[in-house]
C-alpha cells in the first residue's frame, strides 16, 4: 500500500477521458504528478491543457497506443525522465465492442484482445520491474464487472475483461511477496465513452452485422444509469492507500459473480440472469 500519495507520480493510460481522466484528476488532487497517456490526441491536448491550468508541471501527456509494446516502452521512458520513479500504474485504456458473438468479426476479437489485454500486459511489462527495484509501487488493472460475469450481448468484452481478472489475480501472487501492490477494478455501469467504439476502431477492424447498433443503446444506458467516473476514481485513490485487490463500484457485482460459484457447487448450468 501507499498511504501518502503526496509527491508520488502515476502514469494512466487511456487518461483523455472517462475513468482514466478521473483517476488523474483524483491523484492531482492528492498532490501527484500524472502522466496522461492516450491514442486520441486532440482528447489529450485539451486535456492535458486544462490540468495545467491549476497542476502545472505536475501533468504531462504522451500519445501511445497500448497495442504496440514499442510505443508503451517509450511512455515507461518518457514518464521516468521526466519525473523519476513511477509509483502507481493504470492500465485503463480499454474498447468495449458489442454484440452478440455470432455477429462479430474475428478483426473485431483481434483489435479487442490487442486493447484490453495485451495492452495491460504491456504496461506490466514496462513497468512492473522497475517498481519492484525500487521497493514501492502499486498497478490497477482496469477490467469490468464483464470480468466475473457473462451476458448475451458483450461475450467478446467480457471474455477480454475475463483475461484482465485473471492477469491480475496473478500478478498479485507473483508479487505478493514485493513491497509492489495491484489492484483489479470491476465497475459495473459508469457514464464513460467505452461504447463508444466507432471513434476509435482502427480501418482494418470490420465492426460486423450488428455491433453499432448495439453500441449506441449501451451508449445511451450508460448516460442514463452510470455512475460518475469521480466515483470510481475515489476507489481507487482507496485501494491504493489501503492495498485493496478487488475494487467494485456496484453492490450487485459480488452477487452476480458468485452466481457462478453456487452454480458450480451444485453442478448447474450457467444460470440466467436476474
Amino acid at each position: 500500500m501507499i498511504e501518502d500519495l503526496n509527491g508520488r507520480v502515476a502514469v494512466v493510460t487511456g487518461g483523455a477521458s472517462g475513468i482514466g481522466l478521473a483517476m488523474a484528476e483524483a491523484f492531482l488532487v492528492e498532490g501527484m504528478s500524472v502522466v496522461l497517456s492516450d491514442v486520441d490526441q486532440v482528447s489529450l491536448v485539451a486535456q492535458v491543457d486544462r490540468l495545467s491550468a491549476d497542476a502545472g508541471g505536475r501533468v504531462s501527456g504522451v500519445v501511445c497506443d497500448v497495442v504496440d509494446p514499442d510505443a508503451v516502452a517509450a511512455l515507461a521512458d518518457k514518464a521516468r525522465d521526466r519525473y523519476g520513479v513511477v509509483h502507481v500504474l493504470c492500465n485503463n485504456a480499454g474498447v468495449g465492442p458489442a454484440g452478440a458473438m455470432l455477429a462479430t468479426t474475428a478483426s473485431e476479437w483481434r483489435w479487442t484482445f490487442d486493447v484490453n489485454v495485451l495492452g495491460v500486459a504491456h504496461g506490466v511489462l514496462n513497468f512492473a520491474p522497475q517498481m519492484v527495484e525500487a521497493g514501492v509501487g502499486h498497478i490497477v488493472n482496469v477490467a469490468s464487472q464483464a470480468g466475473l460475469m457473462t451476458n448475451v450481448l458483450l461475450g467478446m468484452y467480457s471474455a477480454s475483461k475475463h483475461a484482465v481478472v485473471g492477469l491480475s489475480e496473478a500478478l498479485y501472487r507473483e508479487l505478493e511477496l514485493t513491497s509492489v501492490g495491484v489492484s483489479c477494478l470491476c465497475p459495473e455501469l459508469v457514464a464513460t465513452e467505452i461504447f463508444d467504439v466507432a471513434r476509435l476502431r482502427p480501418k482494418w477492424v470490420d465492426s460486423g452485422e450488428t455491433s453499432d447498433t448495439t453500441q449506441r443503446s449501451l451508449a445511451e444506458i450508460l448516460a442514463q444509469r452510470g455512475v460518475g467516473a469521480d466515483l470510481v476514481a475515489n476507489r481507487v485513490v482507496e485501494a491504493i492507500q489501503t492495498g485493496r485487490f478487488w475494487v467494485f463500484t456496484h453492490d450487485v457485482t459480488v452477487p452476480a459473480a458468485m452466481q457462478r460459484c453456487r452454480d458450480i457447487e451444485v453442478g448447474q448450468n450457467p444460470s440466467a440472469l436476474a
